[in-house]
């Protein structure tokens, strides 16, 4: 529950340290601590776990004390898009967090009880926001389209948005295995209910902009945790189970709900619907997508993007730019984590999980070359600490970002730092120990 705003003097001189998984552009955070797993307005949300049932929790949240978890997941990224903190403390302790407490991004701690004012965080200069030429936002909801594009002075090389089904999904309340199961109206319905979505998201864009949604890739873990009526099957490693793209293609009606989306956005739009296109999730191999976009009805001319995060697919990337992929998104995050069979959400691993590692790094540079040799743009996902490492390593020139970095960016005279973590490698935080 929400603790009490009185804490003893010897209570605020307690400080706990922890891994900052994401920070924020502040270096001190302050709120009452929330257990309860509801949301509370500008609370600091203490929990084992972020799961996607703590949705609407998390985006209500100032800050997030959790004891599990690495910097990649996907509720944190989630916090990373809004720029709310997330550290890492050791189980034993989220029971003593009660009360007023303030989460420190620069030290990597919680401190029990108002440390000090909010101080915005500094960064050393290493890239420019014009160096990165293209960039398309990572976004949860419209929100985050409207904070994008509020920034001044605006960021002119934001040309799309991309969104993920799922979060679409949560952001509305969709329960998507419920109604995909009901049958053919279950589906048809559940595609509207998306496209609707859309179409609203549609309206926040400037000219010149676009959106990209990836289509639906919900493991089984957290498809149980937001599913009501149908049986979930349990998988051994749901990381490397039934989704994506292997899912899509054996989901009865699938096919049905994306249909009736891509009608009713057409309807709503009409010329306008072109601003919106898709990309598959998940996907290995040339088979797979050739196999997907006949079964999702869509013609030669019809475009369908690709969404790079296996070693596999690295070594597709060539053929699915042949078969007409129309770009290529490359996630860095599942990209890692398969290259180097290193747990994105498991920070006894964390040390292996390095996004500048060689490895990684030449699979990144295999991808955005074969794209670019067949003339298709290749946009690389970055951490906000990694950006400049992979502009000088890498001949790309079109990145996606979370919306919170890309601001901080720019409220920092336009320029980020190319520097590392002190503790877990690879990876960003958002905060003055990014990497």
């Amino acid at each position: 529950m929400i603790g009490s705003d009185s804490v003893g003097d010897a209570v605020h001189l307690r400080e706990i340290t922890g891994v900052l998984l994401v920070g924020s552009p502040s270096t001190s955070v302050s709120g009452l601590c929330n257990h309860t797993g509801r949301p509370v307005e500008g609370s600091v949300l203490v929990v084992e776990a972020l799961g996607p049932e703590l949705y609407d929790t998390i985006v209500a949240s100032a800050a997030v004390i959790c004891s599990s978890g690495g910097r990649t997941g996907h509720m944190e990224s989630l916090c990373r898009s809004r720029g709310i903190p997330v550290l890492r403390v050791a189980q034993s302790e989220l029971a003593g967090m009660t009360g007023l407490v303030t989460v420190r991004t620069d030290r990597q701690s919680v401190t029990l009880g108002e440390a000090d004012t909010l101080v915005r965080a500094a960064q050393l200069p290493a890239v420019a926001i014009g160096d990165l030429g293209s960039i398309c936002v990572v976004i949860a909801d419209a929100t985050d389209i409207q904070s994008t594009n509020a920034i001044a002075p605006r960021v002119e090389q934001v040309t799309s948005f991309f969104i993920r089904e799922e979060f679409v999904c949560l952001s509305t309340g969709l329960r998507p295995l419920d109604l995909l199961r009901e049958g053919v109206e279950g589906a048809e319905g559940y595609g509207v209910a998306i496209a609707a979505e859309l179409c609203s998201f549609v309206k926040e864009l400037l000219p010149g902009q676009r959106l990209v949604m990836r289509l639906l890739d919900l493991r089984s873990d957290d498809a149980a945790r937001i599913t009501d009526v149908v049986d979930v099957d349990h998988e051994p490693n749901p990381e490397l189970g039934l989704h994506g793209a292997r899912w899509l293609l054996q989901e009865p009606h699938y096919p049905r709900a994306f249909q009736a989306l891509r009608a009713h956005v057409r309807e709503r739009l009409g010329p306008e619907a072109d601003r919106v296109s898709f990309a598959v999730p998940f996907i290995n191999d040339l088979d797979e997508y050739l196999g997907l976009r006949q079964r999702l009805g869509l013609s030669d001319d019809e475009p369908l993007s690709v969404f790079v995060e296996t070693p596999a697919a690295v070594h597709s990337t060539a053929e699915f730019c042949a078969a007409g992929a129309s770009e290529i998104f490359v996630g860095t995050k599942d990209l890692t984590q398969f290259y180097l069979a290193a747990d994105r959400g498991n920070h006894l691993v964390a040390d292996s999980y390095q996004t500048r590692h060689p490895a990684v790094m030449a699979g990144l540079r295999q991808a955005v070359v074969a794209g670019r040799s067949a003339g298709v743009p290749v946009h690389v996902f970055t951490l906000g600490g990694d950006a400049a490492h992979y502009l000088g390593q890498l001949p790309a020139d079109r990145f996606m970002m979370c919306t919170a970095e890309l601001a901080q960016l720019a409220q920092q005279g336009g320029r980020l730092a190319d520097h590392q973590d002190r503790g877990e490698h690879g990876a960003c935080c958002c905060g003055p120990h990014a990497g």
